[in-house]
Parts: structure tokens; C-alpha cells; sequence
């Protein structure tokens, strides 16, 4: 293996996957490197969500290569596997009962067995995972009891706790307001300048332009896109993505190309109800 294998956490190589007789990856090859941030994204259906779960084992079979650092995924015990990468799946609205505190204690499953109780060293992770996410003030609160940003961060932090170097997170800023959306992309950049490998699937193609280094796009389950966010984001290679004409301006304060609504069209003249550009 030469050195530059080295730098490559995963490596995924011609990775086709059914459910049942419906193909919805086809032939999908990349690589990350450590510390990379990476998005995915692409239209609803692409197989975004199907191909994370691929990568963590949730979805076994498949017909193709999976390698985490150097290392076929299917030989990976769960517990191994599990210390080396987290994954924070997408919000479903279940919850299970327990405290802040009690819940990001479970991240700490990959280093107990049913005949161990957790340590003090266990305990400190929790700890730690609870301060860098910011929700000290919630840990004695049910996750009921939470709004759906503080929730998220608790997801995160029982994530942290775990002590992977890789990060898998399915939609992380979905269903959230501004304010959380914002800490929640703070706190993934913190976490990936602190030299955390991150891969995130997002709808959110401005998010992913303006937090990622590099980007991948899906579509109907091929990969169509690999690329920086500056390559990204032009009228020609989102049209191929997502099938529709749009609208893009300068971020005020990058000048990242960014994704604007399109204009309500006015009934009596078909023409938008503002042509004004910049």
C-alpha cells in the first residue's frame, strides 16, 4: 500500500445495491481522505440515504467494494466498526425515554459488553461530548422534552461520545429553524477543523456549497457529480442534477455561488412578479 492509500479513509469501488429486484445504487466509486467534510446530495430517490447506510453496514449485500481505512467493511465487527464511525441518522420522531445524560452514555455501547458497567472513562466521554455540543444545561432533561435543534445536538453528542474519527450524518439540519441550522453547521465545522473525517447527506445544495470541501452528487442511484462546491454550483451542472433551471447569486459575504427561490409567476402576464437580478 503506498503512502497516499494511507490518507484515504474510505474507499468505496463499483458499489451496486438492491432492494429486492430495483437497483438503487448503480456502480458508485469515490474515495475520502481524513478530515475531509464531504456532502451528498441529489433530487429526492437518488439514493442518498440508502448509499450511508451502505457505508455503515446497516444495509449488508450489495455487489462491489466497501473499504474503511484500508480494511473490507464486512470484516469489521459491529463494535470495531462502531468505534471508528459514527452515524446520526435522520430525525423520525421516536424517542426513546431516557435523560440527555442517559442517552449520550449509550454512544459509549462500542467499548462495554453485557458483563461490564460503565467506567469512569466512560462516564468522562459523555462529559466531554455534552460540553463540545453545548447542551450541559439539558442534561438532565427527557428527549421528549426537547426542541428538534436541541435534539439534534444530543444526537451529536451521543455521536461524540462513541470517539469515532468519521462522522456519517443523514440530513443533520432537516426540520430545523435558523438559529439551529446554524449551530448544528457550526459545530460540524468545529468537529471536522478539530480533525474529524465528516460525510453528511443534505437536500440543502447551498449548505453543502458553503460548509463542504467537496461534494457528490446522485442521481436516480448513479453518482453524476464529484467535485469542489465552486465546480458545483453553475446553471449547467445543477440543470444535470436536478433536472430544473436555477437561479443563482453571490453570497454577500464568500461570493459562493448560492441557490435563490425562483420568482412567484404572475397569472395575468406568465412572467415572474419580479425580474430583477444581480
Amino acid at each position: 500500500m503506498s503512502e497516499d492509500r494511507h490518507d484515504i479513509a474510505l474507499e468505496v469501488t463499483g458499489f451496486s445495491f438492491w432492494f429486492g429486484d430495483k437497483r438503487v445504487l448503480e456502480d458508485i466509486s469515490f474515495q475520502i481522505r481524513h478530515g475531509e467534510y464531504v456532502s451528498i446530495i441529489g433530487p429526492n430517490g437518488a439514493g442518498k440515504t440508502t448509499l450511508l447506510k451502505c457505508l455503515n453496514g446497516i444495509y449488508r449485500g450489495g455487489q462491489g467494494v466497501i473499504r474503511w481505512f484500508g480494511r473490507m467493511l464486512e470484516e469489521y465487527p459491529q463494535k470495531e466498526l462502531a468505534q471508528r464511525i459514527s452515524y446520526v441518522p435522520q430525525a423520525d420522531g421516536r424517542l426513546p425515554p431516557f435523560s440527555v445524560e442517559e442517552f449520550v452514555l449509550l454512544g459509549r455501547y462500542p467499548y462495554l459488553s453485557p458483563f461490564t458497567t460503565i467506567q469512569p472513562e466512560d462516564r468522562q466521554a459523555a462529559r466531554q461530548a455534552i460540553e463540545a455540543t453545548q447542551v450541559a444545561d439539558l442534561a438532565n432533561r427527557l428527549l421528549e422534552t426537547l426542541s428538534g435543534g436541541e435534539r439534534q445536538k444530543v444526537f451529536l453528542a451521543a455521536a461524540l461520545a462513541q470517539g469515532a474519527e468519521v462522522l456519517l450524518l443523514d440530513e443533520p439540519t432537516t426540520f430545523l429553524d435558523y438559529r439551529h441550522q446554524a449551530e448544528i453547521r457550526r459545530l460540524l465545522q468545529r468537529l471536522n477543523r478539530a480533525g474529524r473525517t465528516i460525510l453528511t447527506v443534505t437536500h440543502d445544495v447551498n449548505t453543502a456549497a458553503l460548509d463542504s470541501q467537496r461534494i457528490l452528487a446522485l442521481q436516480e442511484g448513479r453518482k453524476v457529480f464529484d467535485g469542489t462546491p465552486e465546480q458545483l454550483m453553475q446553471p449547467e451542472i445543477l440543470r444535470k442534477i436536478y433536472a430544473a433551471e436555477l437561479i443563482l447569486v453571490r453570497h454577500p459575504s464568500t461570493a459562493q455561488p448560492v441557490v435563490v427561490p425562483q420568482a412567484p409567476m404572475s397569472a395575468e402576464a406568465g412572467q415572474p412578479s419580479s425580474a430583477k437580478g444581480g
